[in-house]
């Protein structure tokens, strides 16, 4: 069976780490493309390899898994892995797949993989669009067909999300943009703020500014999108 389950390990118990490792090793589907022993360097290593599962510690020297949720964006999936149960309920508070307790026991991981290729298929039940799909918008009490390949930029608008096309269109839609970063071409689109997600084939260039953040410059868009770290790293991956 082809690995098709990235998975990154955070723990900064080195034998936790190894331990679980070898766990996951045994699993098929599973790839692990990285480890971490901090927050930090787990920041980075996200960033880096985009991983597809997150296996997250919760206690470390001064920081906690959580604070590491907060410093992030990802659609990783967290499965947290801790040797105290007291912390469950917050977990799943914060949409935890899973709470493993430590020593995990190959029969309790067994089901949390079990769990997580469920979620996995639920997930791509529902159609992706294609690039030279049109899509079906009602907007104003108008109807219009959209080509996915002329979107330049959608941006979450309250309780919408606007879509920005090559020829000029600004229309809101009833889709929100977990939806539309779940259904678009991800290898064309690319979220690249909380409220954006951008068509790189649309962008003219991209600059360095302040605070390690970067500008991306889109054609047909006056102003540039200001970008952080975190989100650069998934456009080089689509431009490379």
């Amino acid at each position: 069976m082809k690995n098709n389950i990235r998975v990154l390990i955070v723990d900064d118990e080195e034998l936790a780490r190894s331990d679980l490792h070898a766990l996951l090793s045994k699993i098929p589907a599973i790839e692990i493309v990285g480890e971490a022993n901090n927050i930090s360097s787990a920041i980075d290593a996200i960033e880096k390899l985009i991983p597809d599962v997150i296996f997250l510690d919760i206690l470390f020297p001064r920081e906690t898994g959580f604070d590491l949720l907060e410093k992030i964006e990802t659609n990783a999936k967290i499965i947290f892995v801790t040797a105290f149960d007291k912390y469950a309920i917050r977990a799943f508070e914060v949409n935890a797949l899973d709470y493993l307790i430590k020593p995990v026991d190959p029969e309790r991981l067994a089901i949390t993989i079990e769990r997580l290729e469920s979620s996995n298929t639920l997930e791509k039940k529902q159609s992706d669009f294609n690039y030279t799909d049109s899509i079906f918008i009602e907007h104003a009490n108008n109807f219009y067909f959209v080509k996915v390949n002329s979107i330049i930029m959608i941006s979450a608008a309250v309780a919408y999300t606007e879509i920005i096309t090559d020829k000029g269109l600004k229309l809101l839609a009833h889709k929100s943009m977990k939806e539309w970063e779940t259904r678009l071409p991800q290898n064309l689109f690319v979220r690249v703020h909380r409220s954006a997600i951008i068509n790189i084939e649309f962008i003219q260039k991209m600059d360095k500014w302040f605070n390690y953040s970067y500008r991306v410059y889109l054609k047909s868009i006056d102003k540039p999108i200001s970008i952080s770290r975190r989100y650069i790293a998934a456009i080089r991956q689509r431009m490379t």
